[in-house]
């Protein structure tokens, strides 16, 4: 008889909507002034959408708290950690579609710009992307020419924390992973503190993310070791979860203006907002008087096991569609840019990311469930869409 899952179902529907955060901050994009002055250009793009890269820090606790998660539980139930097998997992998941992305980042997409008539230009540099240190490659010189590229920051973010973390919960025994987490966490502050004018450094940066990936895996040490902890949660009123849904909301439309005071608030902010991401993640996962369950949204749900492709495809599905309705002369209007461009763009983005899981993703996650220890997620057969519990930013 197949060992019981580990699986959070309520969490599949948060990891999309996570996604359309970063997708609507990304999107929307026009070069007509007049647009750009329309107040409801305004409220959407400057207003609604202005922090939707939040999405990403989600992604980061998430990851955080499930890795954290199964890797205590795996402790937990054989003393120790297979650490090769964790590594194995991870590069299925996560390498197959990284590398191709990177491979059409920078041949395929310089010669698609050639045949449409423009200059290649692209900064970025690929030993970067072959090492899984990117993101610092982007605080040196932005956003790469091929977008693509660009969001794969935070996938390199990702991996280098899942080269370290077994390693840390391996070699620390688990009476002490509160303190080694209550540790980095405060380097991670220390960090953004001395680099708090530096508003690239604070978004990517692996010292200044790491606190995000710490807090989740700190939820996930305090839910497993704590009974006391788990059984508040469990029983903590609907009061509570209605004030860290409104205060996540606030924070999600107002972040500059609730945390630019000066640089200790600016240290902060990260913190704060990854513990209100953490306690939804607990809500969802163990309270009995949760607002909601995210599992009631099916289609939501459904689509939340290819968040990783549409992480990284969702570019290339905004630039496809901005191009072919420039060419068309349908993005004169803010009606077309808002609704027209933002519908064919996110309906492109789930096509690509569900042929991409379905035909290039699958095959290495049925090898990838060989070596799991501690099972994650739904089977993957030809009736389920398998996703990894074990993973946020690989799902996205």
């Amino acid at each position: 008889m197949e060992p019981k899952r580990i699986y959070f179902s309520n969490l599949d529907g948060l990891r999309f909507f996570c996604f359309i955060s970063v997708f609507f901050f990304h999107s929307f994009a026009t070069s007509y002034d007049f647009i750009k002055q329309d107040s409801q250009y305004w409220f959407v793009k400057t207003f609604l959408f202005s922090n939707g890269n939040l999405g990403v820090n989600f992604f980061f606790v998430l990851s955080g708290f499930l890795i954290t998660y199964l890797l205590a539980t795996e402790k937990r139930k054989y003393n120790k950690i297979d650490i090769p097998k964790f590594y194995a997992r991870r590069i299925l998941r996560i390498w197959p579609l990284f590398f191709f992305c990177v491979f059409f980042g920078f041949y395929v997409f310089p010669f698609l710009k050639t045949l449409n008539g423009e200059a290649p230009n692209e900064s970025a540099n690929i030993l970067y992307y072959l090492t899984f240190l990117n993101n610092f490659d982007f605080i040196k010189k932005g956003l790469p020419d091929a977008s693509m590229l660009g969001v794969l920051w935070s996938v390199a973010v990702e991996e280098q924390f899942y080269f370290v973390w077994p390693l840390l919960l391996s070699v620390t025994p688990a009476r002490y992973w509160r303190l080694l987490l209550g540790v980095i966490i405060l380097v991670s502050f220390i960090f953004r503190l001395f680099n708090a004018e530096d508003p690239i450094v604070l978004e990517h940066h692996t010292l200044s993310c790491i606190s995000d990936m710490t807090i989740g895996g700190l939820a996930a040490v305090l839910i497993t070791e704590n009974r006391s902890f788990k059984k508040y949660i469990s029983e903590v009123s609907k009061y509570f979860w209605i004030c860290v849904y409104i205060i996540t909301v606030c924070v999600f439309l107002w972040r500059k203006e609730l945390f630019s005071w000066n640089d200790v608030t600016r240290s902060l902010d990260r913190l704060i907002i990854s513990a209100l991401f953490a306690l939804i993640i607990l809500e969802q996962c163990f309270a009995k008087r949760a607002l909601y369950q995210m599992s009631d949204y099916k289609f939501f749900s459904k689509l939340g096991t290819y968040t990783y492709g549409l992480y990284c495809l969702h570019f290339f599905g905004i630039l496809l569609v901005a191009k072919l309705l420039a060419r068309l002369g349908w993005n004169n209007t803010v009606y077309k840019v808002l609704f027209l461009e933002g519908t064919l763009s996110l309906f492109i983005t789930i096509l690509l990311a569900f042929f991409s899981y379905r035909y290039f993703e699958t095959p290495f996650l049925r090898l990838k469930e060989s070596f799991a220890k501690v099972k994650s997620g739904n089977k993957i057969d030809a009736n389920t869409s398998g996703q990894d519990m074990s993973i946020a930013m690989e799902d996205k």
